[in-house]
C-alpha cells in the first residue's frame, strides 16, 4: 500500500511539480507549526520567574501608539503579561522557538519538498536573510495584537494560565501564517534543482537498421 502511494506521489510530482511542492510545503509547514506550539510553552515556563521577565526589551521605535507612547518593532516591556510585555523572557521564548522550528523546516523543505541539489550554504544564506525579514514583520505585527490578546484571555475572560497558553498558541499560529505565505515563493527561488548530467554509460547506442 505504502509503495503504491509512494509511486503515485512520484508520478504526480513529475506531472505537476509546482502543485506537489505546494502540497508538501503545506503539510511540512503545519508539522513545524505543531512543533512550535509544543516548544513555546516549554520555553515560557523555563524563563518564568527569572530576572529576564523584569528586563525590558524595547528596540527600534518606528512611530507612536494611539496614547502617544513609542511603537517599537520589538516591544516587550518589563513585567509578566498582561500588565507587562513579558520582558526579555518572552522575546527569547518566541525567538528560540522560531529558530529551532525554522532550522528543521529548512532541511525538510530543501530535501523533501523541493529536492534541491544546489549549494546548501548559498540557500542557507538567503534563508537566513528571509528569516530576519520575516522576524521583523512578525514582531511589528505582534506589537499590534499581543497586549490586547493576552489582556482579553487572562483578564477580561479570566482564563488565567489557560488563557495565557491559548494566547501563546494564537501568537505562534499568526507567526506561522506569516512565515507560510512569505517563505513559499522564496523557497522556490533558493531551493532550485539542477538537472544531473547523463553519464556516458547511461546513453544507449543507436542501432542503425538495415533494409
Amino acid at each position: 500500500m505504502f509503495q503504491r502511494i509512494r509511486k503515485s506521489w512520484a508520478a504526480f510530482y513529475e506531472r505537476r511539480p509546482a502543485t506537489a511542492q505546494f502540497v508538501m510545503f503545506f503539510l511540512l509547514s503545519n508539522g513545524v507549526t505543531v512543533l512550535q506550539l509544543v516548544l513555546m510553552p516549554v520555553f515560557r515556563a523555563a524563563f518564568a520567574g527569572t530576572a529576564l521577565v523584569d528586563t525590558a526589551f524595547q528596540v527600534l521605535p518606528i512611530g507612536s501608539n494611539v496614547d502617544g507612547t513609542s511603537f517599537f518593532i520589538f516591544d516587550y516591556a518589563a513585567g509578566p503579561l498582561p500588565d507587562g510585555g513579558g520582558g526579555l523572557a518572552y522575546f527569547l521564548a518566541v525567538e528560540i522557538t522560531l529558530a529551532i522550528a525554522q532550522i528543521i523546516n529548512f532541511f525538510l523543505q530543501r530535501n523533501i519538498t523541493f529536492r534541491s541539489n544546489t549549494s546548501v550554504w548559498r540557500a542557507a544564506m538567503w534563508y537566513f536573510v528571509a528569516y530576519v525579514v520575516i522576524t521583523f514583520i512578525a514582531a511589528a505585527a505582534q506589537g499590534l495584537y499581543m497586549a490586547p490578546l493576552y489582556d482579553l484571555m487572562i483578564t477580561t475572560w479570566s482564563w488565567g494560565s489557560t488563557g495565557e497558553t491559548v494566547a501563546d498558541v494564537v501568537t505562534m499560529i499568526i507567526n506561522s501564517a506569516i512565515s507560510f505565505w512569505v517563505f513559499f515563493p522564496i523557497f522556490r527561488v533558493i531551493f532550485r534543482r539542477r538537472e544531473e548530467p547523463v553519464a556516458p554509460e547511461d546513453v544507449q547506442p543507436v542501432v542503425e537498421q538495415t533494409a
